[in-house]
């Protein structure tokens, strides 16, 4: 099965893919090519791959599965803490149980970023990217001290420092190779997993990677491959080119909406056609980036000489470059955009139909008109915006409508040069019109890469954005994932009268308080109509059409009069960018002396400190936890509608001192003025635990009148359901989740199964699952169950008081087996909810039966260590 190819007198050693798929590889998708690739790597077995990849050419069923075996690990700050805690208590419990902790040290590289801390306290001034750096490591310097001792004592665990950038950037711009070679000459495509939902992005260049839960990661990152079975392939062909002033931003929310139209949910999305090659990189990142958003578990571009170029464009080495083209065409992989492969459903775009575009105001799909921005927020919080004030004594109040926040930020719209050239190539036309930005405003530009502020300020752009107040403020995830900062104080006056305030923001989501907790109204956006919106100050009216504002000679500045054609973003492209700005730029951002000061233990197991409001040894990675399938009567703790997100479930945000969590932290010694968001502790089970459910459009349907988080008990007691679910643990009744359509939609974060878990859940039962959750409750042992009937539980009339029967021992489950669920209602009424286990392999099926991932990896670790 091995094939060779010399380069230059090097001899390269790589799977003969062509030889082995013979003429159905022209037929295949090219993630399926690659995951062909990666299986025969692992198992060395042609027979039932070949076997299944006919039966999928033919649409017949196939039971296959592949086994799937990354070549490196992708975390951040905020899922790797987690991920560290769990690891942190499995070496103790290794050691407790007579083993040797030093035994649970990662088998594959695990590249972590510090990028999901940096909160914009400080904006529209140049020193704001210092002074948001200091105060990050001020708030977080605990944590950090961990991730440092884990990288310290676990060979392989590499932490990149914060202020180098977004973990997908970095990915994109330096650690992704595209062509894995080793020192044996034995050469092979680059894949990775990610503990986030977008690291798809890699896929824009050519890497098959997607999003998997930390739990997920931890299982691989000590030599358990990944069962994958054999995935729907959904083809989008694009055909022509994008017109000038259209964006891949643009692109990106078109195909967001059109895919989550048809419904891709765990489907594997790859790109095809003459349209692709159109596309730079780096806008074929920003498309790829956004798979979570259309459901999908990849994106994928395949390899061809826009994907050499980029590399060579951020100095990747010659010899690796060299080396792409020859090997992927030997291997089947180099892309032909005249070549349409097989898939099982196709959708087509044309290119030259599109025009800029928004998404919102609360969900990433829903694509619309600049246009219909008003009516988007007056349909959304069901009544009419008031008209602005005329009166030019009010003209400093805040109006109906107003844009609080405009966020030039995210990994999926700052990575991509041409869009930050074209936002700072507007903010010049504007400054030099006279316009300016409102008060009430709240700017701030965080690029996913230091490199960019070397190729802005070379190209002459960095004071034209910070005389419209986006300064840069630092180099992570900021406004995109809640870390926002305050509000003005005008903008909460606003909120407090009951004004419609909206953000808007190059980001990837814009869910009811994901940007900030006050604010459920959001639009996504390209770069420069963030900008656009920022000096407009609102969203009514027709941004394309409609004056921005008066210029400086009082005449009406519309947005055609300062947006940027496509030849003057080039010019500023090749004046501004250096292929030698992307290492130099991460090696004097990587060389932080606040990072160096920060200590941390040397020892093979952690030193907890009982008093820390940060860390704490977790629960669940203990021998003692068992499998939660058999049979059972559960209670239902929580009865929440569709959409429910992973912001929903375990918030990112601020944490209020008044909120449980936040009186833990504070009955501790936490400054209630100052409590950090929620994702600093991830490392602290009881913080999370109080977290849960805490957004105010997390819904309990068991009464109409409860309070966020809270549930209530069939004696009528109601309580926090924290709480609730102690208090039926130690009456020895089993709880369950209920839920709609698309539960556990969104970020990847493992709290919203871990939390599950320590509610002592037993089951979710929804109508449909996103992807990652569900695989994130299998990893705790949480049996995901989904409704195959018409039953609707935010709609269904269920009371505290009902039972849910469900008669299912560890020896019977199976894939996909139906699982009917038995619901005694109070009245003593008895109705069959028809459900499947939402479970796709076998591998999932040991998991559930050893009762989760850490369980298993620590039963695994005892047995070696003891040999």
């Amino acid at each position: 099965m091995q094939a060779e190819t010399f380069i230059d007198g090097r001899r390269l050693r790589h799977t003969d893919l062509r030889g082995v798929l013979g003429d159905r590889l022209p037929r295949l998708p090219y993630v399926l090519r690659l995951l062909a690739e990666n299986h025969l790597r692992e198992t060395g077995q042609t027979g039932p791959l070949l076997q299944a990849l006919d039966a999928w050419l033919q649409r017949r069923p196939t039971g296959f599965e592949f086994s799937f075996r990354p070549n490196r690990i992708l975390m951040h700050d905020t899922t790797c803490t987690p991920a560290l805690a769990d690891i942190a208590g499995l070496r103790d419990a290794l050691a407790e149980a007579g083993g040797d902790p030093r035994a649970l040290t990662p088998q594959l590289p695990v590249e972590v970023s510090v990028d999901h801390s940096l909160a914009v306290d400080i904006r529209a001034e140049p020193t704001a990217s210092r002074q948001n750096a200091a105060r990050e490591i001020a708030r977080n310097r605990e944590r950090y001290a961990f991730m440092k001792w884990a990288s310290a004592n676990m060979a392989g665990v590499h932490v990149n420092p914060p202020g180098t950038g977004i973990m997908h950037t970095i990915n994109l711009e330096q650690l992704a190779s595209v062509l894995d070679i080793g020192a044996d000459g034995r050469a092979h495509p680059d894949m990775l997993l990610g503990t986030d939902s977008h690291t798809p992005m890699i896929n824009g260049i050519g890497v098959l990677g997607w999003g998997i839960g930390g739990l997920e990661a931890e299982s691989v990152m000590f030599g358990q491959a990944t069962a994958l079975a054999m995935p729907e392939v959904v083809g989008v062909r694009l055909d022509g080119a994008l017109p000038g002033g259209v964006l891949s931003t643009d692109l990106a929310l078109e195909i967001t909406h059109r895919l989550r139209q048809i419904g891709v949910a765990g489907s594997f999305v790859e790109f095809f056609g003459p349209g692709v090659s159109t596309l730079s990189a780096g806008a074929r990142a920003v498309i790829a980036n956004m798979a979570p958003e259309y459901g999908a578990s990849t994106g994928f571009f395949a390899v061809d000489q826009r994907t050499v170029d980029y590399l060579e464009q951020t100095a990747r080495p010659k010899r690796l470059t060299d080396a792409i083209g020859p090997v992927f065409r030997a291997m089947g992989l180099w892309f032909d955009p005249v070549q349409a492969p097989h898939f099982d459903r196709v959708l087509v775009i044309d290119l030259s139909s599109l025009s800029p575009t928004i998404a919102g105001p609360r969900r990433p799909q829903d694509r619309i008109a600049p246009a219909q921005a008003r009516s988007g927020i007056e349909q959304a919080i069901g009544r009419k915006l008031t008209d602005p004030d005329p009166d030019p004594d009010a003209a400093g109040a805040v109006p109906d409508g107003a844009v609080g926040i405009a966020a030039i930020t995210s990994c999926t719209n700052t990575s991509d040069p041409r869009l930050l050239i074209a936002a700072g190539l507007l903010a010049r036309k504007a400054r030099a019109r006279g316009l300016s930005v409102p008060g009430w405003v709240k700017t701030s530009l965080a690029p996913g890469s230091p490199s960019a502020r070397d190729y802005l300020a070379r190209a002459g752009l960095l004071g034209d954005l910070s005389a419209l107040g986006f300064d840069i403020v630092g180099f992570g995830c900021t406004t995109c994932i809640g870390n926002s900062g305050p509000l003005p104080a005008v903008i909460e006056g606003a909120l407090e009268q009951g004004r419609a305030i909206c953000a808007v923001l190059s980001g990837n989501r814009n869910f009811p308080g994901r940007v900030h907790p006050k604010l459920d109204l959001g639009y996504l956006a390209s770069p420069p109509l963030v900008i656009a919106y920022a000096i407009k100050g609102r969203v009514d009216g027709d941004i394309l059409n409609d004056p921005l504002g008066p210029g400086r000679d009082g005449r009406p500045v519309r947005l055609a009069d300062i947006w940027p054609d496509d030849a003057e973003i080039e010019a500023a492209m090749q004046a501004g960018f250096r292929a030698g700005d992307v290492p130099a730029a991460f090696a004097r951002a990587a060389g932080n002396p606040d990072w160096d000061a920060i200590d941390s233990p040397v020892s093979p197991r952690f030193p907890w400190d009982p008093a820390s409001r940060n860390l704490r040894r977790p629960k669940f990675a203990a021998l003692s936890k068992t499998s939660r399938l058999g049979r059972y009567q559960a209670a239902p703790l929580m009865v929440l509608g569709d959409d429910m997100t992973t912001d929903h479930i375990s918030p990112a945000g601020w944490i209020s001192p008044d909120s449980e969590a936040g009186k833990w932290l504070v009955e501790r010694g936490g400054d209630p003025n100052d409590l950090n968001v929620y994702a600093a502790y991830r490392g602290n089970w009881q913080v999370m635990l109080r977290g849960l459910f805490t957004n105010r459009l997390a819904r309990n349907h068991l009464a109409l009148d409860l309070p966020a988080a809270w549930t209530l008990l069939d004696d009528g007691a109601r309580m926090p359901a924290y709480l609730a679910a102690d208090l039926l643990a130690g009456r020895g009744v089993p709880v369950v989740i209920l839920a709609g359509e698309r539960y556990g939609m969104g970020s990847s974060r493992d709290w919203a199964a871990k939390g599950a878990a320590l509610l002592g859940c037993r089951a979710v039962i929804a109508r449909s699952f996103e992807r990652i959750h569900r695989t994130n409750l299998i990893g705790m042992g949480v049996l995901p169950l989904q409704i195959t009937d018409e039953m609707q539980p935010a709609g269904a009339g269920i009371k505290p008081s009902d039972r849910f029967g469900i008669d299912l021992p560890d020896a019977a489950l199976s894939p996909g087996m139906a699982v009917p669920v038995r619901w005694s209602r109070s009245g003593g009424d008895a109705h069959m909810i028809q459900c499947r286990a939402a479970v796709e392999t076998g591998q999932e099926v040991d998991l559930l039966r050893a009762g989760g991932v850490l369980s298993s990896i620590l039963r695994r670790m005892l047995a070696q260590t003891k040999r």
